[in-house]
């Protein structure tokens, strides 16, 4: 195996659609990506984190106050590594959590200490996506500078057909590859 061509940081906030992210990481391995997984509690409560240890070969990071790397914190040691931070599943509570700058569990205080790009992939049952709340804290984000990649119309596992299905694994993975990109 080769040098990986790249840090990437994965985000995973507690969506059903966390299973995709599985795919996703899969993918970047694959590629020779160097992928480290940061889930939040409602995450595990979807997948659990020795899947994406297996995928990975590294530890998935989960507790704030529970440094396993970084002697300064793992918010603060990831992201300095990183050359991009994906967040897939991006669900409205981390979306209003990043429009409004809280920071109470290890992603979000990593995403607040992150200087390389950021990426979110939004998933969440359609009546939520349309909520005026939800489009401000969008709108706010990308003010911000964070990049979306826009959700999916299609069925919900709430069994409704609408906006709000987190985009295949292949968009994000091509976002990913265009962004990390060198510049010609």
């Amino acid at each position: 195996m080769t040098q990986a061509r790249a840090e990437i940081l994965v985000g995973i906030s507690g969506g059903i659609a966390a299973y995709k992210t599985a795919d996703l990481v899969s993918r970047l391995v694959k590629k020779d990506y160097a992928v480290t997984v940061i889930m939040t509690e409602a995450a595990q409560k979807f997948i659990g984190k020795a899947t994406f240890e297996a995928l990975t070969n590294r530890p998935v990071y989960t507790d704030l106050f529970a440094p396993r790397e970084h002697f300064l914190g793992e918010h603060i040691g990831l992201p300095r590594r990183a050359d991009l931070l994906i967040i897939a599943p991006a669900t409205a509570d981390l979306l209003g959590k990043m429009a409004h700058g809280l920071a109470d569990d290890l992603l979000t205080t990593t995403i607040l200490a992150t200087t390389c790009p950021i990426l979110i992939a939004p998933s969440m049952n359609s009546e939520m996506w349309n909520k005026p709340a939800v489009q401000r804290n969008l709108k706010q984000v990308t003010d911000d500078g964070v990049n979306i990649i826009e959700p999916d119309e299609g069925w919900l596992s709430c069994r409704v057909t609408g906006k709000g299905r987190m985009a295949e694994p292949d968009q994000i993975e091509a976002e990913i590859i265009k962004r990390l990109a060198p510049a010609v």
